[in-house]
């Protein structure tokens, strides 16, 4: 028995529609699997609660001392005196003046007693200070008829300032003659021995007492 077809159930008239539809289909799918983008998702937490358990502590009930009790009162007898003393004696006090009163005068005597001045301290400031005898002429004079230029330091070409410090005593002399500052060269002993050969110089006073008062000196060396 032959089998009938009808023209529309033929397929092989639409296989090639249905081969462009599948390449299509294909086509389609692996654009949109290259396309496809996947996002991680943020888990979001709200955070938990730390809870410390604390122990509760059992605190020991301390016994309260009681306050000693007080002293008991002090009982006070009061014994009554009959005002029956006769005072034989009479006192008067007098607190208005009048013409006729005499009033003592007494002389208030204030002693300052002056403080004595120690012969071993050595003044740095005074109210009158040490001068040398003629002035400051005449020292700056005696240093230059005196002083003799080291020939060492002249030979070096040696000059400047030397500082020295000494004593003016209370009567006048020089002691303690040192250097502060000296240049070398012969200069430094130079210059202490014309101090040490000064005359007497009129003694720095203090309070109207001559006292020994500390002096700076610079001798200058140079070179003519």
């Amino acid at each position: 028995m032959e089998t009938k077809k009808t023209p529309k159930a033929d397929l092989e008239n639409k296989k090639r529609i249905f081969l462009q539809i599948g390449l299509a289909t294909a086509l389609l799918i692996v654009l949109v699997a290259f396309e496809w983008r996947t996002y991680e998702r943020a888990i979001r937490d709200l955070g938990g609660l730390d809870m410390a358990i604390i122990e509760e502590e059992d605190i020991p009930i301390t016994r309260q001392e009681t306050p000693p009790p007080p002293p008991p009162p002090m009982s006070m007898e009061l014994v009554i005196v009959e005002d029956d003393v006769v005072i034989e004696e009479e006192f008067i006090i007098d607190v208005e003046a009048t013409i006729t009163t005499e009033v003592r005068e007494f002389a208030q005597v204030r002693v300052v007693q002056e403080e004595e001045i120690s012969e071993e301290v050595i003044f740095t400031v005074v109210e009158e200070w040490p001068s040398f005898p003629g002035g400051e002429e005449a020292r700056l004079r005696f240093l230059s008829e005196n002083i003799r230029y080291p020939q060492m330091a002249r030979e070096a070409g040696i000059q400047g300032t030397v500082f020295l410090t000494f004593v003016v005593e209370r009567d006048g002399s020089v002691t303690d003659v040192r250097i502060v500052r000296g240049i070398g060269g012969g200069c430094d002993e130079e210059a202490v021995r014309v101090v040490r050969n000064m005359p007497r110089w009129t003694p720095g006073r203090q309070r109207g007492q001559p006292v020994r008062v500390q002096f700076n000196m610079p001798i200058r060396f140079v070179l003519n």
